[in-house]
């Protein structure tokens, strides 16, 4: 998420978001919780490191708190907390600026709303991992599927049965 000012979503190094990030996170949060499909939030950084490196606290978990305390804000905005089936943290691995690695926009957040197909996967996927089921099988249930991105304007209003 990047607004129409091209404003960075957070300061460097912090994990709360911008106080007009703040509202327009509620907002969104308003609107996907009329959207009956789940979502998933990633947290991104800039590629500048901190002075405690990879061994202490990294861009790893900053991108990880910044994807939380953006969940917790969706939450404010009226989105169940059920809805969101992961939060991850990224670091500087998905670069929105990738011919500026340092650049303030790339401090942000992704916000995936998953079809069907891709919510089956999850569980699918999720089931191989705890061993409830074999890959194998998991293979031959359900077909690939790949979540398509959304505009917020395509978004459906009603609920899916």
């Amino acid at each position: 998420i990047v607004d129409d000012q091209s404003r960075p979503m957070f300061d460097s190094g912090s994990p709360e978001v911008k106080g007009y990030m703040r509202d327009i996170l509620q907002s969104i949060g308003a609107v996907l919780s009329v959207v009956p499909n789940r979502l998933t939030i990633h947290g991104h950084t800039d590629s500048k490191a901190f002075s405690a490196g990879e061994r202490g606290y990294s861009n790893w978990e900053l991108s990880a708190d910044r994807a939380n305390t953006s969940r917790r804000e969706l939450i404010a905005g009226g989105l169940l907390g059920e809805r969101v089936l992961r939060v991850q943290g990224l670091a500087a691995s998905l670069l929105y600026e990738k011919d500026d690695p340092e650049s303030p926009l790339n401090r942000r957040i992704s916000i995936v709303v998953m079809n069907r197909e891709a919510e089956d996967r999850f569980f699918q996927a999720a089931k191989v991992e705890s061993g409830q089921m074999d890959e194998e099988a998991a293979d031959t249930e359900i077909p690939a599927a790949v979540a398509s991105p959304i505009k917020a304007s395509s978004l459906p209003t009603e609920r899916r049965s």
